[in-house]
């Protein structure tokens, strides 16, 4: 005689889990809702620290050897920033490239409080360009 199906799949695949206690999932539920809310209070905070944006303004081909690429750079007052521009040729390969230093700006009594400032940056290129854009604007050594 055979033994019974539960003891043969017990002896085969082990005997049954027990299920978490109650305060096992409290305690779970529990440290996943303080991780949940410490990664949405690291994502706000950092966000804000580090805020430095930029907008394509404008682009013109003043000739096949230099382009000019209008942008603007929104920053905290007093914070100096850098920007990476690029020209393209109409395979997009990038024909100039230049890092632009935007200095310091004072607050004022701008409708943004001065954190937005245009530019306007001449770039040489290895040929004709038909597109300017910003590739990266970051706070040096931050």
């Amino acid at each position: 005689m055979s033994p019974p199906a539960d003891t043969s799949l017990a002896n085969r695949y082990g005997s049954q889990k027990q299920p978490l206690s109650r305060a096992a999932k409290r305690g779970i539920a529990v440290a996943a809702l303080a991780a949940g809310v410490g990664f949405m209070a690291w994502v706000s905070t950092s966000s804000a620290v580090s805020a430095v944006t930029f907008k394509d303004i404008g682009f013109s081909t003043i000739d096949a050897t230099q382009a000019e690429i209008d942008f603007q750079v929104t920053r905290e007052p007093g914070t100096a920033v850098k920007c990476a521009v690029k020209a393209l040729d109409s395979k997009f390969a990038v024909v100039g490239w230049k890092v632009v230093d935007i200095p310091p700006g004072e607050a004022d009594k701008s409708a943004d409080g001065g954190r937005t400032v245009a530019q306007r940056v001449a770039v040489r290129t290895e040929s004709l360009s038909v597109s300017g854009v910003v590739d990266s604007c970051w706070i040096p050594g931050g």
